[in-house]
């Protein structure tokens, strides 16, 4: 096949896609003759993310396969195509996703020894729901509790091909660090305004933590957008 036509299709593909596609993908959209190479596909896709590297958004390959999406230097002007308030997650939320990650497989009593406190009902549903962690097998002692490990589309949603690619716990001293974009710059514990600003920021109640756990002080993160409705990564 032409290589410029094989080119287009892929990017065709991958503008029409609402998700990543990876190689095994891409090759399924071809048959007979007209079926190239994996080598040529790489070629196909090396090439389009060269044509990118001048324009507002980037070909990224993640764990799932290769995306179109806006670069990050440009991510506060799209951002205002959006009204609505993006996702806001607590950062007792993130530090569970953060062991989960980490010292995964985990279950939720190892996560609440390390932290201190009872993990929320409403955290292990949410982190579920947003398909970013699972259940990947239970330990073998009494109660056979769950073991939690975090899936593809948590990769996909953080720009991660593989685990590897997070940082190390030498690099990741807190969780302040592990992205520039998670601002930790909410009310304090403690803080006379907290319950004011809580309220005023009308969190739905699958991304709160429940009150009475030891939860309900902590800080709330926000999010940006990313252009095609994603949380920017």
């Amino acid at each position: 096949m032409d290589p410029d036509l094989l080119k287009r299709i892929i990017e065709g593909a991958l503008l029409a896609a609402n998700r990543p596609l990876s190689i095994d993908q891409l090759e399924r959209l071809f048959d007979g003759d007209q079926h190239p190479e994996r080598a040529a596909i790489r070629a196909a896709l090396k090439a389009l993310g060269e044509d990118c590297e001048s324009r507002g958004y980037e070909l990224k390959e993640v764990a799932s396969g290769y995306r179109f999406q806006v670069r990050e230097t440009v991510a506060p002007w799209v951002s205002r195509l959006w009204e609505e308030k993006p996702p806001r997650y607590t950062r007792a939320l993130l530090e569970t996703l953060a062991l989960i990650a980490y010292r995964q497989p985990i279950t939720r009593a190892e996560i609440e020894e390390i932290r201190g406190v009872a993990v929320s009902t409403h955290i292990v549903r949410t982190l579920s729901e947003r398909e970013w962690i699972r259940v990947v097998g239970h330990r073998d002692v009494p109660g056979r509790p769950a073991l939690f490990g975090t899936t593809r589309q948590f990769l996909d949603y953080f720009n991660l091909q593989s685990l590897d690619d997070l940082p190390t716990l030498a690099e990741l001293r807190d969780l302040d660090k592990m992205h520039p974009e998670l601002d930790f710059n909410g009310p304090d514990e403690g803080d006379s305004s907290a319950p004011e600003a809580a309220e005023e920021d009308s969190l739905p109640a699958a991304e709160t933590d429940e009150a009475g756990e030891g939860e309900a002080s902590d800080t709330v993160v926000e999010l940006p957008r990313t252009p095609d409705g994603r949380t920017l990564q």
